[in-house]
């Protein structure tokens, strides 16, 4: 598997690999308190710059993939979404650090995204595409069983939050195999 930073687009989204002329227009999304409640680092306020040197640098070295997404319809920024976690000789990668402003959420921008990154994975040789997330983010679970993906398990007491509570992460996956199903899924909610 050999997957290298491009943009990505279709008819809803445009993601555009993080540069650092993103900083300050993803900057007033990132305000949204509720975008940072249930994840690792925090991104909101004074913590911004250093999440966003984070994805960026993270980026810059190969380890993480991260986007812009911007909304065709508005030609607006609306958040971030990243592959991470990637690992050439397994074929395998993960779609994370997703969110979203308030105006995008429960519209066709996310399945969109998802679309997008999942086959620019597979196209590239991905044998398997990992999502996770807090169990208590039944938002994001709701949204990938939607999507077709299979739920794994959960790991409990796995990772700490910037809060200090302790998140148990609950895996799914789409696998090669499986994407064709997924794909017809996602492509028939977009064209809904």
């Amino acid at each position: 598997m050999q997957i290298s930073p491009r943009v990505l687009e279709n008819t809803h989204v445009r993601l555009d690999p993080l540069t650092e002329a993103h900083r300050e227009a993803l900057r007033p999304l990132a305000q949204e308190a509720e975008i940072w409640a249930l994840t690792s680092l925090r991104g909101d306020g004074e913590h911004f710059d250093d999440w966003f040197d984070l994805m960026l640098a993270n980026t810059l070295s190969g380890t993480q993939i991260s986007h812009c997404v911007t909304d065709l319809k508005t030609g607006q920024p609306v958040g971030h979404t990243a592959l991470l976690s990637i690992v050439p000789e397994h074929a395998r990668l993960e779609i994370g650090w997703t969110w979203y402003g308030a105006q995008a959420r429960g519209t066709k921008i996310n399945p969109a995204c998802k679309h997008l990154l999942m086959e620019r994975a597979f196209a590239c040789g991905a044998e398997r595409v990992e999502l996770k997330t807090h169990h208590r983010n039944l938002r994001s679970q709701a949204a990938m069983t939607k999507m077709g993906a299979t739920r794994e398990g959960t790991l409990r007491r796995h990772l700490k939050c910037w809060t200090g509570e302790w998140r148990d992460t609950v895996w799914f996956s789409v696998l090669r195999e499986e994407w064709p199903r997924v794909k017809a899924g996602l492509e028939a909610r977009l064209n809904a």
